[in-house]
């Protein structure tokens, strides 16, 4: 095709009638939109219950184990300048 033909497929193109959509076309695509995007929300909301969980369980944990203090010596310091 050269360039001359090109322009005139895409004004034959562009003159054209609006296309015409499937009646039905309209349904689909709300319903599957709407599922889109309940399944999204119930992501987020399962994504913020785990993030919750953790810092819950990262919080019990830090109070029982209590990495911050330094753990009892096992052993007896060496007797000096007796």
């Amino acid at each position: 095709m050269n360039r001359n033909q090109r322009e005139a497929a895409v004004r034959q193109l562009m003159e054209r009638a609006t296309p015409q959509v499937p009646a039905d076309l309209y349904g689909d695509a709300v319903r599957r939109g709407t599922r889109m995007l309940r399944r999204r929300v119930v992501a987020r909301r399962l994504m913020w219950l785990a993030l919750f969980a953790a810092g819950v369980a990262f919080t019990v944990w830090a109070l029982t184990a209590r990495p911050w203090v330094e753990p009892p010596s096992t052993t007896t310091p060496p007797m000096t300048g007796w």
